[in-house]
């Protein structure tokens, strides 16, 4: 599980077997995980996250789009 990005309590990894998935993030915090799309940014699974987490995971990930998506290829299409 490749780590991209940690900030406070949220670790922004992929799983090393999402390959055949289109470009995501998924972000953890304690038992909690959301998955995001990165192409275009939108919400695909919320991990019981509450709104106010959600809007600033979804602002975060368009800060770090370019990081995200770069961290993708460079891990998968090795």
């Amino acid at each position: 599980m490749p780590t991209v990005l940690k900030i406070g309590p949220y670790r922004y990894f992929f799983y090393s077997g999402d390959r055949d998935e289109p470009v995501h993030i998924h972000i953890e915090r304690d038992d909690k995980i959301a998955k995001i799309w990165l192409d275009p940014v939108r919400l695909d699974n919320s991990g019981g996250f509450n709104r106010k987490e959600i809007s600033e995971m979804l602002k975060t990930v368009q800060e770090h789009h370019q990081e995200f998506v770069e961290a993708w290829h460079d891990y998968f299409d090795e």
